[in-house]
């Protein structure tokens, strides 16, 4: 179930979403440029939770070289399809959260459901070795505020049956609920797997339920931008 667009038009043109994803696709053009130093700059910039596990017994750890990777991590991507699909589901759905909280407080709620999202899966992922970059805990926030927000905004998704593909129309809270079953169920499937590395479900998990639990707490914006 691939999510098109949805009709939920915003009020405000979503500025900080933009400025979020022009942001990625600049930090990736970097990372391409890095060449054969590119996998030591996401393991120094990714989050890698056996270096916070064990920070303490790592000789040169320090509080910003084992913490700023909770903030770095969200604007780094592993590939192409990694960075495309993030920035397709910030798109669609990013607006209208920022058109509901404001572009400050949704700056404040975006980072914060990535740093939350960071946290919960080196908790799950203790032992790995494997950094962990990218914005999908911090956009699984988004979806999470956008589901409790619009439950019933329609989205137009594209659904493969046998060979031939079919567009449809349904309720967001059926979209993203369904993407979090998803993310739960792997997730949980991957506490009892041996291997680091692969999909960060759990960062995808803690993200949703930290931006569903926000979104109540934030109060609406009473601001309205041009």
């Amino acid at each position: 179930m691939i999510p098109i667009r949805d009709r939920n038009p915003s009020g405000t043109f979503p500025f900080v979403t933009v400025s979020i994803i022009a942001l990625n696709i600049l930090v990736f053009l970097f990372e391409l440029s890095m060449g054969q130093g590119l996998d030591s700059f996401l393991f120094q910039f990714g989050v890698v939770p056996i270096k916070v596990y064990y920070s303490t017994d790592i000789p040169g750890s320090n509080i910003i070289n084992t913490y700023f990777p909770f903030l770095s991590f969200m604007f780094l991507h592993g590939g192409f399809v990694h960075l495309i699909g993030n920035m397709w589901y910030l798109w669609i759905f990013g607006d209208n959260v920022e058109d509901r909280l404001g572009r400050i407080k949704f700056v404040i709620f975006y980072l914060i459901c990535g740093i939350g999202s960071a946290i919960v899966h080196v908790y799950f992922n203790s032992q790995s070795e494997v950094p962990c970059v990218g914005a999908s805990g911090a956009i699984a926030g988004v979806l999470g505020a956008y589901m409790v927000t619009f439950p019933r905004a329609r989205v137009l998704v594209l659904i493969p049956l046998f060979i031939v593909w079919q567009t449809i129309e349904l309720p967001a809270i059926i979209v993203l609920g369904f993407w979090f079953l998803i993310q739960f169920f792997s997730g949980t499937a991957s506490i009892s797997s041996t291997h680091g590395g692969g999909v960060a479900w759990w960062a995808h998990i803690g993200g949703f339920v930290l931006g569903v639990i926000l979104i109540k707490l934030f109060p609406k914006s009473r601001r309205q931008y041009s």
